[in-house]
Formats: structure tokens, C-alpha cells, sequence
């Protein structure tokens, strides 16, 4: 069975692209720069954000096979999640913490432990701790426009998680 309604063009089948050093790399740096204060549980919600980003990249792609990538969550891989513009603060040019992020290193307790969720992420054996949240914000910041329609997830820690932003 293929999950398809009657009638309904066949849905291509996606699959995930193995995960590169790169790729694992540049995750737990955004782990590192997004959650690191927040615990294992608050930077495996944050790699659920990126694996659900990813999934949702992969999708836009194969519907649409002219593009090269998603218009927010880049082209399908994790960095290219993690690196797209404006996406994850850790990576924005102004954000003071960027150099710290680039620099960061195995010696940092907090890294180690975001190079250990990236590795269980892209591996897909990461448990769903947002139910399938793509955004999230702090919540210390006023509630950004995009939440407007959005559908609540949860919060873990200091983040609060949505689907279906539009």
C-alpha cells in the first residue's frame, strides 16, 4: 500500500542522502551555537528542527525537479539546512557569537556532546522530541510574526517549536 488517495499521482520516493563529515560538522555547530545551554534534551530538539527542515527539502525537491533547493531549508542536505541564510541565527554574519561557533573545538564539553546528537541525527536514530517542528524561537523574544497560523509543538527548555508556518 502506498498511502496514495484514489486517483492520486504515485508520491515519489525520498530518501535521505548519507550524512558527510561536513554535514555533522556544521549540525553540531549549530547545535553548539543554538542550544548549547539548554542540555542534551534542548540540542536534540533543535536537530529535530534541522531533520525536520531536511525531510521537508527533500519533499519540495522531488515535487519540484527544476530546483535546486528549497526556498527556506536549502538543498536537502543537513549543512545546507544549517547554512541556509537567516534560518539559524548562529550563522548570521551579525550574530556576536559567530566566530566562537566557527571556532569551537572538541575540548568544549558542550561540542563534544552537540558532535555525538549530530551523529545520532544524521543517522536517523534521533526520537522526535518536537512532533514535527520546523521553526522556533526563544522565549524571551516577542512572538515573531511567522507564528501567526502556526501549530504549537511544544516547548523544550527555553525554545518554543511550530509547524506549519506559513
Amino acid at each position: 500500500m502506498t498511502g496514495n488517495s484514489p486517483g492520486a499521482a504515485p508520491r515519489p520516493q525520498i530518501t535521505r542522502p548519507p550524512a558527510s563529515d561536513h554535514d555533522i560538522d556544521t549540525v553540531a555547530r549549530t547545535l553548539w551555537g543554538e542550544a548549547r545551554g539548554e542540555g542534551r534534551l534542548g540540542m536534540e530538539a533543535v536537530a529535530d528542527v534541522i531533520r525536520n527542515r531536511q525531510w521537508a527539502a527533500l519533499e519540495y525537491l522531488a515535487r519540484n525537479p527544476t530546483k535546486k533547493r528549497h526556498p527556506l531549508f536549502g538543498d536537502g542536505t543537513l549543512a545546507g539546512v544549517c547554512l541556509r541564510p537567516w534560518q539559524f541565527s548562529c550563522w548570521n554574519a551579525a550574530d556576536p557569537n559567530l566566530p566562537k561557533l566557527k571556532a569551537v573545538t572538541k575540548e568544549d564539553v558542550h561540542f563534544r556532546q552537540a558532535l555525538d546528537i549530530a551523529d545520532i541525527a544524521a543517522n536517523g536514530i534521533l526520537g522526535n522530541h518536537t512532533r514535527g517542528a520546523t521553526h522556533y524561537h526563544h522565549r524571551k523574544i516577542p512572538k515573531p510574526v511567522w507564528t501567526a497560523g502556526a501549530n504549537h509543538c511544544g516547548d523544550v527548555g527555553v525554545h518554543i517549536f511550530y509547524k506549519n508556518v506559513k
